[in-house]
């Protein structure tokens, strides 16, 4: 048995033993959507780039996004921006992104602020 408590289900230990609850995923989509493509005047989450977040018990957080296209110029730079976006998240250990091709992005995956925003509608 060890003097240190274990880590509680609803939180992460730091190195100086203090709990960081486990990033919501409210938190994470919050922090997303700070990202803008330098081209659109839309956030990534609203555009409908992330196809899916997965938190881990211990904080490590997984993203699975796109972009609107395959040659889109900002493809180095976006996931590098979603992933720093995500670490600062309090509570996460670590971050992934991929970026994805399957399925294609397509504009039905815009949010309907994104559509009014772009007068798309």
């Amino acid at each position: 048995m060890t003097d240190q408590p274990q880590a509680e289900a609803a939180g992460v230990w730091t190195p100086d033993g203090e709990v960081i609850a486990r990033p919501g995923e409210t938190a994470l989509l919050d922090a997303i959507a700070t990202i803008y493509d330098p081209e659109i005047p839309v956030n990534i989450y609203e555009l409908g780039l992330i196809y899916a977040v997965e938190i881990s018990d211990a904080g490590a957080v997984k993203v699975e996004m796109t972009l609107t296209a395959p040659g889109c110029p900002s493809a180095q730079e976006l996931p590098v921006q979603v992933r720093d976006a995500v670490l600062a998240v309090p509570g996460v250990t670590a971050a992934e992104v991929e970026t994805v091709w399957d399925p294609p992005w397509d504009p039905s995956r815009m949010s309907d602020e994104a559509r009014l925003a772009l007068n798309m509608f």
